[in-house]
């Protein structure tokens, strides 16, 4: 091997391992403003549990597959472990943290609670991420319907009839108001 080769593989390894720096951006996490300087590659799971402490979402698969990371953005579900957090820049991130208060339970909480809706509780937070989203696209009238559109969120313990009937009380509820 000649010596030229070795150089630029050499070089390359440097290069490649060298950070690429980091990215202004501004968040509003749980109604607080955050101007954060986060690597280009930082999920908005990792920069919320890592950075800001926030470890509420769970890191089920970070596939996107298991929707126990979904938090609200802009009051849109999505799953947090595939979305990066400098393409949110000027964002509303809602984080089960910011759905209420142990004195003041925010109402799919309370409903979860009633019904039973969880039993080891590491996709809770996921779950009712998604039945806010869900509540807030206006398309769930029936249990197909909540059960199809919570169809991306897994519970391994097979609570999904009582988190269904968690999501229909509090659909229930907005319907009364």
């Amino acid at each position: 091997m000649d010596q030229t080769a070795t150089l630029d593989r050499t070089i390359a390894r440097k290069v490649a391992a060298r950070p690429i720096g980091t990215v202004s951006i501004h968040l509003t996490i749980n109604g607080t403003p955050h101007d954060l300087a986060v690597e280009p590659w930082t999920t908005l799971l990792d920069l919320v549990r890592e950075t800001l402490a926030l470890t509420g979402s769970k890191k089920g698969c970070d596939h996107g597959q298991c929707g126990a990371c979904t938090m609200l953005v802009d009051g849109k579900r999505i799953n947090s472990c595939l979305k990066l957090a400098v393409t949110l820049d000027g964002s509303e991130i809602t984080t089960i943290e910011g759905m209420g208060s142990a004195d003041r339970l925010h109402p799919l909480q309370a409903a979860f609670i009633e019904r039973d809706a969880f039993q080891c509780g590491y996709c809770t937070p996921g779950q009712i991420c998604s039945a806010q989203g869900l509540i807030n696209e206006g398309q769930a009238r029936s249990r197909d319907d909540v059960r199809e559109l919570m169809s991306g969120n897994i519970c391994r313990c097979g609570a999904y009839t009582n988190i269904a009937d968690a999501v229909l009380d509090v659909l229930g509820q907005e319907k009364q108001a």
